[in-house]
């Protein structure tokens, strides 16, 4: 069984589909983490086989995808312009807990 941090679901929830008004960033994202836990490591994934695998089309992945790089949730990388991408997922709040906790 997957496990979210409670972050996930207590404060990105609100902030990405209430605040941003992009749902669509929101599944991918949990889609993402899923995938990135299941493989133990990054997703290289097309935007057709990410929008299937979430339910949207191409475009919304796209989109989705765009807006959570935006936010610096995600990391991609690419060998080269047309290869597949390989994401990262980012999270950002586990950094800022850990250096909080340093400067206690």
């Amino acid at each position: 069984m997957i496990s979210f941090d409670n972050y996930v679901i207590d404060v990105l929830l609100r902030d990405l589909v209430g605040h941003d008004r992009k749902p669509t960033s929101f599944f991918v994202y949990l889609w993402l983490d899923a995938e990135q836990t299941r493989r133990d490591g990054p997703v290289q994934v097309s935007y057709v086989e990410l929008a299937e695998s979430v339910g949207v089309s191409k475009s919304s992945a796209q989109v989705a995808v765009n807006w959570l790089l935006r936010r610096k949730l995600l990391a991609v990388s690419k060998d080269s312009v047309t290869a597949t991408p390989c994401y990262m997922v980012q999270r950002p709040w586990r950094d800022r807990a850990r250096s909080a906790r340093r400067r206690c």
